[in-house]
């Protein structure tokens, strides 16, 4: 079957728009012939994420009240990177600035489209290895808290539902995954 957009877009308006997210009402023929409206959600950064991993197997994750689902989230080390700047110098960036550390060994090991119904946000998941400490230096919207773990029990709080946020979820099963195979 070709991959074809059966999709018809007759009309777009941009109803909100800021630094970070552009969202926009499309008037829309759906792919039955319909008319109808479609929203999409465009950001302007990369989401990344971080996994680190120390020679015992041992991770961090950050702990920080989420707005958007009005609760506390753990999460791994993640935020945004411009387009314009290397996936991996983002990724360097947001594990130093949340947790202090930088990693000597980097390995991608997953990309993925977060909400590909409504939104264009493009994750890259990294694992970083190898690590050295230092000092965090969260963004002033950031109140977190970083703890130590064995992997094993963040692999069990995915199972749990005590991870929720999705990259976080994705790095750790892909993780155990690649560990199960021998490739971590």
């Amino acid at each position: 079957m070709e991959e074809i957009n059966p999709w018809k877009t007759l009309e777009s308006e941009v109803k909100y728009d800021n630094n970070w997210i552009r969202l926009t009402e499309h008037q829309v023929i759906n792919p039955s012939g319909g008319k109808g409206i479609y929203g999409t959600v465009h950001f302007k950064n990369l989401a990344i994420g971080i996994l680190p991993l120390d020679e015992d197997y041992d991770t961090w994750l950050v702990g920080q009240y989420r707005y958007a689902i009005n609760a506390y989230s753990w999460e791994i080390p993640e935020g945004g990177g411009p387009f314009h700047e290397a996936s991996l110098e983002s990724a360097r960036r947001e594990l130093l600035e949340e947790t202090g550390m930088s990693a000597r060994n980097w390995k991608e090991i997953q990309r993925m489209h977060l909400s590909n119904s409504v939104s264009d946000e493009l994750s890259i998941i990294y694992v970083a290895t190898d690590l050295i400490q230092g000092i965090a230096m969260p963004e002033e919207t950031e109140q977190l808290v970083v703890k130590k773990l064995p992997f094993g029990e963040a692999y069990q709080m995915v199972l749990n539902g005590e991870i929720t946020d999705s990259i976080s979820v994705a790095a750790i099963l892909k993780a155990k995954l690649m560990m199960l195979n021998g490739e971590l």
